[in-house]
């Protein structure tokens, strides 16, 4: 498999992790408060108790999975783009990978948090206090904050018009949803924006992992173009 094929791939398994996200949101946390509505946090830190499975399976798809799949994503966009924009995609390559690495942090953090809060089991006291202390850790890195992954698709999205990988279709989802992802730094927004920025990006992940999958080969493009 080449890699701007395993790039297109990536693109599909990063859009069925929010897809994963979304379904879990509306129906097995619906009653803890995630979502529009304030969390439950002794809800949160009772389901965790007897859940810690579910919650590492949560964390872990929607943090850690979808980190290293955004990896290759961002690294086979950044070859694809090279071939036409190199100072373009060095900067979109380094804002998405700071972006991977985020997420990825925000995916372990949780994960721990999981682990100490079932460890207080006997003291839901402390363990609400635990809970909230890396939560709001865990928002600040990736969680709620998607001012890196807005850069980043709204970048690519720009330079992949310019550089011929990817399409008009790519680049209006891709400016509408980065926009809400940066607009996710405004509190009254946050919430409105974040779930714009999480809906657009399926679209958006969709979109450029079908365009790459049936990208022709980087040096058969060179010789069209030539």
């Amino acid at each position: 498999m080449t890699l701007t094929k395993a790039g297109g791939l990536a693109a599909l398994i990063c859009a069925g992790t929010y897809i994963f996200g979304f379904v879990f949101l509306v129906t097995v946390f619906a009653p803890l408060g995630f979502g529009p509505g304030e969390i439950d946090i002794p809800a949160v830190v009772a389901y965790t108790a007897e859940n810690p499975g579910m919650m590492i399976l949560w964390n872990t798809t929607i943090y850690v999975v979808n980190a290293l799949a955004l990896t290759v994503l961002v690294v086979a966009l950044h070859r694809q783009i090279a071939a036409e924009r190199p100072d373009a995609a060095a900067l979109g390559g380094a804002i998405g990978l700071i972006w991977a690495t985020l997420v990825l942090g925000a995916g372990m953090i949780a994960n721990v948090a999981v682990e100490h809060v079932h460890a207080l089991a006997d003291e839901p006291e402390a363990a609400a206090e635990l809970w909230s202390t890396m939560h709001v850790v865990e928002l600040g890195l990736g969680g709620g904050n998607e001012i890196a992954g807005g850069a980043w698709i709204v970048a690519v999205s720009l330079y992949g018009i310019a550089s011929g990988t990817l399409g008009r279709l790519a680049a209006v989802i891709g400016v509408i949803s980065g926009a809400a992802g940066l607009a996710t730094i405004l509190p009254p927004l946050g919430k409105i924006a974040g779930a714009v920025f999480g809906l657009g990006a399926i679209a958006w992940f969709i979109v450029v992992g079908v365009a790459l999958l049936r990208a022709a080969p980087i040096h058969v493009r060179k010789e069209i173009s030539a």
